[in-house]
């Protein structure tokens, strides 16, 4: 009764979900805790190539071509480091680590990581390029558009 015999057939393991963007390099870090909590983040895939315009109503990572438009207005685009973006760009916040072909406007901050590579004119409010990365192209400073995200931010708390 006590010695029977485990069957030779190997257990199928379930495997867990993998939260996608726990190896993604990422500058959450830099804004508030409150302003990042319970966001979600949409995920092109590596092997997608999509013709045509994007817009959704959350943050973005692309690793897969995308070639038109891509229209975020209050939230992050993440370039992914396999990504190949030919398009113009509107969005809060981008951070590229692949390739970008197109102007892009950020009404908060843009950062060009060390692989990354940028041919287009930006307009945003802060830019970061990392030693290492390839960008050309104008850069335009709008303080503005900053100055009306801090206002949207700080309204939309003060009501929740």
């Amino acid at each position: 009764m006590w010695d029977r015999k485990k069957p030779d057939t190997p257990q199928v393991a379930i495997r867990e979900p993998k939260n996608l963007l726990t190896n993604k390099k990422s500058t959450d870090a830099i804004r508030p805790l409150d302003a990042i909590a319970n966001r979600e983040t949409g995920w092109l895939g590596s092997s997608l190539h999509v013709k045509g315009e994007i817009a959704c109503n959350e943050d973005l990572l692309i690793d897969g071509t995308v070639e038109g438009l891509i229209q975020l207005d209050e939230w992050k685009l993440t370039v992914g480091t396999t990504a190949k973006v030919t398009a113009d760009i509107n969005a809060r916040d981008v951070v590229v680590y692949g390739y970008v072909r197109g102007n892009v406007r950020a009404r908060g901050r843009i950062e060009i990581k060390k692989d990354g590579s940028v041919n287009g004119d930006f307009t945003t409010a802060q830019i970061m390029i990392e030693d290492g990365a390839d960008f050309k192209g104008s850069i335009e400073i709008d303080r503005s558009a900053e100055r009306e995200a801090d206002k949207n931010v700080a309204s939309r708390a003060a009501s929740a």
